[in-house]
């Protein structure tokens, strides 16, 4: 559902949470929402970023940022070069950069809550126009009979 919500122009997606907290699954489910093969799609911790062109013609970058010090290695691992029209970017533990990422992006933290094996907690928040949009139709499809089918909670932010 996030993946149909993402805009054409590309959009950041940052991931973040514990080791083990689903973080590349979450990946997997994005990049099989757009096309790719969800079996194609691994940890990029030793590659650092793994790129898939989609078949409508955008591109998607799985970067991973666990072994990266500074946003300067972020930046040597070609980053940059990422952020182009039309590449939907996911980074794994980009909250460990988030001065050097752009300003409008989605971060969604994943959590177990109370170490549940079976079950997440996905916090999402957007910090500018376009991944407020994105979020807001994400959050809609979430609302609608797709997230009641899949047993969703949403909690507003007064709860948490």
């Amino acid at each position: 559902m996030l993946a149909a919500s993402l805009p054409a122009d590309g959009l950041l997606v940052v991931l973040s949470g514990p080791l083990g907290a689903g973080k590349t699954l979450f990946a997997k489910g994005i990049a099989e929402g757009l096309g790719v093969d969800p079996e194609a799609v691994t940890s990029p911790t030793f590659a650092i970023s793994t790129e898939y062109d989609l078949a409508d013609g955008r591109r998607l970058a799985h970067l991973d940022g666990y072994r990266l010090e500074s946003a300067a290695e972020l930046e040597s691992a070609g980053f940059l070069d990422l952020l182009v029209t039309g590449t939907i970017i996911l980074i794994e533990w980009g909250e460990r950069f988030l001065d050097a990422l752009p300003a409008d992006r989605i971060e969604i933290r994943i959590s177990r809550p109370d170490e549940t094996p079976t079950q997440r907690r996905l916090d999402a928040v957007a910090s500018g126009p376009t991944s407020t949009r994105a979020l807001s139709e994400w959050e809609s499809k979430l609302v609608g009979e797709n997230g009641q089918q899949l047993g969703l909670e949403l909690l507003d932010e007064k709860d948490g």
